[in-house]
């Protein structure tokens, strides 16, 4: 195989992989002070990567964000379920936001794209990781995770978690303070899978809440189903509320 990775949207291949990521270099403390003229530039870029985005889904319309693992493979019953999900938000009329990579993100792009809904995937610069998965049909990457992170609550009327890894997390916990922040509202978020999800929210129920770190709605912001035509259905009733 090819080695391969994107460094924002330019690919590389081959000797011309670099091993670091742009991210890594603007938070190294570390090595010659000559940072101190490259920052400049460095808004500049920064700049862009949200000019890009905004320009790209400023027309996505309704849309949902999904999470799951990338290291899900394509025989495992994740990746179905994944599909189903991409599929019946597509029905539902939203477009779907993954990361645009694989395992249960190429699962939930390619059951969207299957449905003929919109396939979003945001992809970021990442040592290990090569290009888009096949099934996104709107693609975008980033260099900078701040950047990519502020499209997909941009443009989502709320996230679906499938079981992941610390990137779902990551984009779990930052959902809930912001809605816990009041910075954006009628944001629904659905956690998908009783089994891996029940020991989290239990946890924070018996430690963060009971010992007031945390209120009770912040845990009723979320909701936690086996059912994904429930999960689809409060999308779309929150898509209702929310209309003027």
């Amino acid at each position: 195989m090819v080695r391969s990775k994107f460094k924002g949207p330019i690919l590389q291949r081959r000797d011309q992989v670099e091993t670091s990521t742009t991210d890594q270099r603007l938070l190294d403390s570390r090595g010659p002070s000559d940072w101190v003229h490259a920052d400049p530039w460095r808004v500049l870029r920064i700049q862009a990567e949200f000019v890009e985005g905004f320009g790209a889904l400023a027309e996505l319309g309704p849309a949902i964000s999904v999470f799951g693992s990338a290291r899900t493979p394509a025989d495992h019953p994740m990746y179905a379920l994944g599909e189903r999900v991409g599929g019946a938000l597509a029905d539902a009329g939203f477009a779907v936001i993954t990361g645009g990579g694989p395992g249960v993100m190429e699962a939930v792009n390619k059951g969207a794209s299957e449905a003929g809904g919109v396939s979003v995937g945001l992809g970021i610069e990442l040592p290990w990781e090569g290009e888009l998965n096949p099934w996104v049909d709107v693609g975008i990457n980033f260099r900078y995770f701040f950047a990519r992170k502020t499209m997909f609550v941009k443009y989502s009327q709320g996230y679906l978690a499938l079981p992941g890894g610390l990137g779902t997390l990551d984009e779990l916990f930052e959902a809930m303070t912001l809605v816990q922040t009041q910075k954006i509202t009628s944001f629904l978020i659905v956690l998908l899978g009783v089994a891996e999800w029940s020991g989290l929210l239990d946890w924070m129920g018996a430690t963060m809440l009971a010992e007031g770190r945390i209120k009770q709605s912040d845990l009723d912001a979320v909701l936690l189903t086996d059912d994904v035509d429930e999960a689809v259905a409060r999308m779309v009733a929150a898509r209702e509320e929310a209309r003027p």
